[in-house]
């Protein structure tokens, strides 16, 4: 009998909102989380606003003790932490410290890079000779690693717990990975999400590159704005998210909520070919990569209701949308309603997926295509694909049963999973 997985827990860090609710509430209302930050510009960026979780002192003492707290500097990790724990527990799975081990839940958490502040820290010590000063922790919060080895320890897991990193496209990857380790009947369970750190030692190659906006430096809420005309490039974001995904077996036996199934998808790499570059997407892959998705999830590309796209608001977005309309031979009024969260989060780098992922399941589950916002000056190559009101700017209640939600990450890496309504 073939294996069905469908999703039980949901956790998110995200800059417009923190834990689910909030979050749900904010990708309704069209809710931008992008703010100005005085640290950008002091450190000379042309690119001065970005996404960051608004999360204190108080919320992190909710998640991690006060000896874990000590010369902790490492918000990949506590993004992570906070979504893993947050998706555990709205599994219907408690967090105990002194629980038996759980040899059939695992964890695949992604990220792109941890604790760049507390590198930066170590690497300051270390030049000053005081090396015995750097605490016990310090490997810990920077290894890549660090955030599966926080939440599998805090968890008790078992099965296999690991690290993934693929750019942007580490969170929709990290479930697909998820997804077939359940599928291939290795585990009953898997964590799976990433997280990345609000730094601007991350941030700042991204600006040297000239990929992020610098025009909207006075109107923050403004700046992140795909698929428009007047898009500049990305805004930085940063946070987490994190799915428990689960055979139905499972599910059904200890009668957990379920958001949606995961039907199938597929990852592939242009291979830097054929127009594809580090920074650049080799179209023909990003084709097949849709096209190998459907065909996993056994469906028809006309099956599909909603998109929700990768669309990080520079050059490329007009050809993501081309790549889909291919992709899919579908077009004008015959295209499915598509929207991007990077409106309102910015491009939370690894995280973005993983976050992406968890408005795309909330949008399945309540039925509705959250707006696109800062988009009423859609690009003209774009409205030559595909109809205007395909691109929501108003939240929308319509019938979704299936979407597709891809990424694609520098590298010239490809992700795409189709969920369906349970």
């Amino acid at each position: 009998m073939k294996t069905r997985v469908v999703i039980t827990g949901l956790g998110v860090v995200a800059p417009n909102g923190v834990g689910l609710q909030d979050f749900t509430n904010a990708i309704k209302s069209g809710k931008s989380g992008i703010t100005f930050h005085q640290q950008l510009k002091d450190k000379g960026f042309s690119c001065c606003i970005g996404g960051i979780p608004d999360v204190s002192e108080e919320k992190k003492a909710e998640y991690l003790s006060a000896l874990q707290l000590r010369g902790f500097n490492s918000t990949s990790i506590l993004y992570g932490v906070m979504a893993g724990v947050d998706a555990w527990k709205d599994a219907g799975f408690s967090v105990d410290e002194n629980s038996s081990l759980d040899y059939d839940s695992g964890l695949i958490f992604g990220t792109g890079t941890s604790g760049i502040e507390k590198f930066r820290e170590s690497i300051y010590k270390i030049d000053d000779q005081k090396v015995r000063r750097l605490g016990s922790t310090s490997v810990l919060q920077t290894m890549a690693s660090g955030i599966s080895a926080y939440l599998g320890g805090m968890l008790g897991l078992g099965n296999q717990v690991t690290t993934n990193s693929s750019a942007c496209t580490t969170g929709t990857e990290a479930l697909l990975l998820g997804f077939n380790r359940i599928k291939s009947g290795k585990a009953k369970r898997m964590l799976v999400g990433s997280s990345s750190d609000s730094s601007l030692y991350t941030w700042g190659g991204f600006d040297a590159m000239r990929v992020m906006s610098y025009k909207h430096n006075d109107s923050p809420e403004k700046g992140s704005r795909p698929m428009s005309a007047t898009a500049a490039g990305f805004v930085p974001g940063s946070g987490a998210g994190a799915l428990v995904i689960e055979s139905l077996e499972s599910a059904l036996a200890r009668n957990a909520t379920i958001y949606a199934e995961v039907l199938g998808g597929n990852i592939n790499s242009g291979g830097q070919r054929n127009g594809g570059t580090l920074t650049a997407p080799n179209a023909e892959a990003v084709q097949r990569c849709v096209k190998d998705a459907i065909i996993d999830a056994n469906i028809s590309a006309n099956d599909i209701d909603v998109i929700n796209g990768h669309l990080t608001a520079t050059s490329k977005d007009c050809l993501e949308i081309e790549n889909w309309t291919k992709a899919l031979q579908r077009h004008g009024t015959n295209f499915p309603y598509i929207n991007s969260l990077k409106s309102q989060v910015g491009h939370c780098l690894a995280a973005a997926g993983a976050i992406e992922t968890v408005a795309c399941i909330l949008q399945v589950k309540e039925q509705f295509v959250f707006p696109n916002i800062n988009c009423e000056d859609i690009h003209p190559e774009i409205t030559n694909l595909i109809a205007k009101e395909k691109i929501p700017v108003k939240k929308l209640h319509t019938n979704i049963t299936y979407l597709a939600k891809a990424s694609f990450g520098f590298g010239d890496v490809n992700a795409c999973v189709i969920f369906k309504k349970y």
